[in-house]
């Protein structure tokens, strides 16, 4: 039975105080004890991604995985994908956006509307990643994410648990506090298949249009949405807010 929205709050508060102590493995392990089959991860596919799924495979053998395919990914995300299937003997569930909701926009505002706005760029996220999002989580009662605090400034006040009135739902990151070389070592340590891009200048990837590598000295942002102020580079999946 699904618990009560408030109760499920409330619980996101507690969870707080209790990760503190805790390790990004013991979140895990704790999550899948007191929220069987209701705790999923979503999956970009980048390093720290990866080490989360390793975890997660290590720890339940048939761990709730999903990626969104915006379909404008690069080919090495698709290959990522198939191995680490096979790596774990998983199955990553892709969810893709409403076709004729994507073939609207395109057919209104044009194939590279994002970069004429920010208002452009935020609906494409919102059509090819936000609303693919909403549909994944359905169901669940707790979101696992990679997120670091240390990636971007606007991550920096994340939580480790915390909730996200936008999807009524307790959102975890376990891999908060995590630094770029704890992650790197720990993906190294365990042999773990990442993205071809991260040894070609790209430590942060998302769609194609989108992503560039970064130069010496950038921070490891820069080549999201190159275009844009660092204040606005988020595509609004971790928002917290509700969806318009």
């Amino acid at each position: 039975m699904e618990k009560p929205r408030r109760l499920l709050q409330q619980k996101a508060e507690e969870y707080n105080e209790i990760f503190s102590s805790f390790k990004a493995e013991e979140i895990l392990a704790f999550l899948f004890k007191n929220h069987p089959g209701k705790a999923t991860f979503s999956s970009s596919m980048g390093a720290e991604d990866q080490a989360m799924t390793h975890m997660m495979a290590t720890i339940d053998n048939n761990p709730s995985i999903f990626t969104l395919d915006t379909g404008r990914l690069f080919y090495e995300t698709y290959e990522l994908i198939e191995k680490t299937n096979a790596r774990y003997g998983i199955n990553i569930r892709i969810f893709f956006p409403r076709a004729e909701k994507v073939e609207a926009m395109v057919n209104e505002k044009g194939v590279n509307l994002f970069y004429q706005s920010i208002e452009n760029r935020k609906l494409c996220c919102g059509i090819r990643k936000i609303e693919p999002l909403q549909r994944a989580l359905k169901g669940y009662e707790v979101w696992i994410t990679g997120l670091r605090s240390e990636q971007s400034m606007t991550r920096s006040g994340l939580k480790k648990a915390e909730w996200d009135e936008g999807n009524q739902i307790i959102k975890v990151n376990p891999l908060l506090d995590w630094s770029e070389k704890q992650m790197w070592d720990f993906i190294k340590q365990h042999q773990i298949p990442y993205n071809a891009l991260h040894d070609k200048g790209f430590p942060s990837i998302g769609c194609r249009p989108c992503t560039r590598a970064v130069l010496p000295g950038e921070d490891i942002r820069a080549g999201r949405w190159w275009w844009e102020k660092p204040e606005s580079k988020e595509c609004g999946l971790h928002s917290g807010k509700k969806a318009e």
